[in-house]
């Protein structure tokens, strides 16, 4: 029996239209359901719009339109949004739908029937661009950390809610439940935050200032605060409080959420679970902010990066792949459109793809295009411990992916994909074709490697569902079988046999550098400041340059030759390397063994001194004297240099 699972994520402030930001925290969702898809069948995925408050009110009236027919454009967009970056959520709720707001008026007079709602005058600092009070200490140099503003003090009597009185269970709770708010330093902050008296919520809004909201169920000249509203839409999409589908979910609901909303989410919202009487949350997972030009991108900053331009322009599947490699769930990460560039050529279209097309070529080529069947006899002395490869890397990337460590979980990935190609140069299918003796080997070589595409194209499902769906057909399996279950990837041998495959085909085309216009002038001028350096080259031609981690496992000296020395490398291949460096004058041969070394994997052989030297060594010298290149921590011989 598997565990149901329910992600949300926050429902979009509709003041502006959606960003990067909003498509990143969205992605993550869905990934993370698409994997909950592979190991469980019982998943709910709910996303929306919030639709209440000041800041709505002010957008429409600088559009001059009602609220309404504001809150139905932009909401739009963001509904209209998700299909195109491929977004598989069950369910899209608007805190303007009826049933939301019933249950808003439900959970409010249960609340204020047991005293824990109060009505008061308060004067504090208010944020209209957050729409509520803060705090001295919450401010940065007297402004909102998130809008740089310096909050309007004003006065008015509105209703309060008693978190005060919630305050150390909270704190009790979060320290029995270590990974309640994930990451740790989150849950630090939120800690940390609590050290100090926990004051009463403003839970309220006149209809004299404020009428865009709902109604107070104890008091129809007041509004209820969009916060206390918003909240409660990741129970009422659940059909709060008596549906089956509430009673199913919430008990494992996980949350996603960017940490410039972790006090709502990490203190009033637990907070407001426990006033009603129901249980909290599983987990609040936060994620960091994609920075454009050293700031959180905003409408306010005037930084905001478009998805679907981005999209438009270099592919949904490896905009999908860039965000959630490029960023460590939790930090923050730069925007870069020069970084995403290079991730599509580098991972993408030379990793992935090379192999992908190399290998499905090889099959049509040596064996008409049909999946061979294997000698069992000799499949143990060729599968060079494959199977075992796939199955670590099954294992990093569900332990990642249970983390949120999407990176973590892609590493893995692609470590496989490496092992693939090392698997290839090492057992030189083409070699083997030219003797009919080693058919046989030839055709359990092809066998393991399309079993390995198989894995690969199952484990990058949730992050590239597209791309997964075309190596799926083109490995010849049924498009209407569920082929990223994990009960199915874990299974080695699992690709049928005799199956055709269809031709191959390329999964992601180079991207082309956009070129950066210099003047003349500054050419001449970089010329002059660097009289020594080489002419430039572009992106491409470095992204075919394969640095690796080596370890020298032996150097000797080489006869007749003052400045060479033969070095046997480890690159986690079968076999050692040999690579002749011209360092002789610089290093002995004892001073070398055991070093970690940088060096050019994919360098054609050449013969050196009658030594046939299989890529080279990095090395900064001046001409007198050569330094190795080496490593601040160990690394597994073979790690690729990025």
């Amino acid at each position: 029996m598997t565990t149901p699972f329910y992600i949300t994520t926050p429902i979009y402030y509709v003041n502006a239209r959606p960003h990067l930001g909003h498509a990143y925290t969205t992605i993550c969702a869905d990934v993370i359901h698409r994997y909950h898809c592979m190991i469980s069948d019982t998943n709910f995925f709910l996303t929306g719009t919030d639709e209440h408050g000041d800041k709505i009110m002010r957008a429409a009236k600088a559009e001059n339109t009602t609220p309404r027919a504001y809150v139905d454009k932009i909401s739009s967009l963001f509904r209209e949004l998700w299909p195109q970056l491929n977004i598989s959520n069950d369910h899209f709720i608007r805190t303007t739908d009826p049933d939301h707001i019933e249950v808003v008026k439900m959970v409010l007079q249960k609340i204020y029937d047991q005293g824990d709602i109060y009505f008061s005058e308060y004067e504090g600092k208010y944020c209209f661009g957050c729409e509520r009070f803060y705090t001295e200490r919450e401010l940065v140099d007297g402004k909102c950390p998130d809008h740089e503003t310096e909050p309007e003090t004003i006065k008015e009597s509105n209703y309060f809610f008693k978190m005060s009185r919630y305050q150390q269970w909270l704190i009790d709770h979060i320290k029995e439940h270590p990974t309640f708010i994930r990451p740790e330093r989150y849950k630090n902050e939120i800690l940390s935050f609590l050290r100090e008296p926990l004051d009463d919520l403003c839970i309220s809004r006149p209809k004299s200032r404020i009428n865009w909201g709902i109604t107070l169920p104890f008091d129809k000249d007041y509004v209820t605060y969009v916060w206390f509203d918003a909240l409660l839409n990741y129970i009422s999409a659940l059909g709060y409080p008596d549906s089956e589908k509430f009673n199913t979910f919430w008990p494992v609901a996980q949350h996603i959420t960017a940490k410039d909303i972790l006090k709502p989410h990490g203190i009033f919202w637990p907070i407001m679970l426990k006033a009603a009487g129901l249980p909290v949350y599983k987990h609040l997972n936060v994620h960091g902010y994609w920075n454009v030009d050293k700031s959180k991108m905003s409408k306010s900053l005037g930084n905001v990066v478009e998805p679907l331009q981005l999209k438009n322009v270099y592919g949904l599947d490896a905009f999908r792949f860039f965000l959630m490699r490029d960023m460590v769930f939790g930090l923050d990460s730069s925007f870069n459109e020069q970084a995403l560039v290079q991730r599509i050529n580098a991972d993408l279209a030379n990793d992935l793809g090379n192999l992908f097309s190399r290998v499905i070529t090889m099959v049509h080529k040596y064996c008409k295009g049909i999946v061979p069947s294997i000698d069992t006899s000799i499949e143990k002395e060729l599968s060079l411990g494959l199977k075992d490869k796939a199955a670590e890397a099954i294992s990093k990337y569900q332990q990642a992916m249970g983390d949120f460590a999407f990176h973590k979980a892609l590493t893995a990935i692609w470590n496989l994909i490496s092992q693939l190609n090392k698997y290839v140069d090492v057992t030189a299918p083409w070699v083997l074709a030219k003797n009919k003796s080693s058919r046989g080997q030839l055709d359990v070589v092809l066998y393991n490697l399309l079993e390995g595409l198989r894995v690969i194209a199952a484990l990058i499902y949730p992050v590239m569902p597209d791309t997964a769906a075309k190596m799926h057909k083109h490995l010849g399996l049924d498009p209407r079988e569920p082929f990223y279950k994990m009960h199915t990837v874990k299974a080695w041998k699992n690709l049928p046999s005799g199956i055709a495959l269809p031709k191959t085909v390329t999964l992601f085309p180079r991207v082309q550098m956009k070129e950066t216009n210099t003047s003349p002038a500054e050419k001449d001028e970089n010329k002059t400041l660097n009289p020594a350096l080489k002419p430039e080259i572009s992106i491409e031609d470095f992204a075919r340059i394969d640095l690796r981690v080596a370890k020298i496992i032996k150097a000797e000296a080489i006869a007749r030759a003052k400045k060479l020395l033969k070095l046997h490398v480890d690159i986690g291949e079968v076999e050692p390397r040999i690579i002749v460096a011209g360092i002789a004058g610089s290093y002995t041969p004892e001073q070398l063994t055991g070093r970690q070394v940088i060096i050019v994997a994919n360098l054609k052989s050449a013969k050196l001194m009658g030594v046939l030297s299989k890529g080279m060594m990095l090395a900064a010298g001046n001409g007198e004297k050569s330094v190795t290149l080496t490593l601040d921590e160990t690394l597994p011989p073979g790690t690729q240099v990025r």
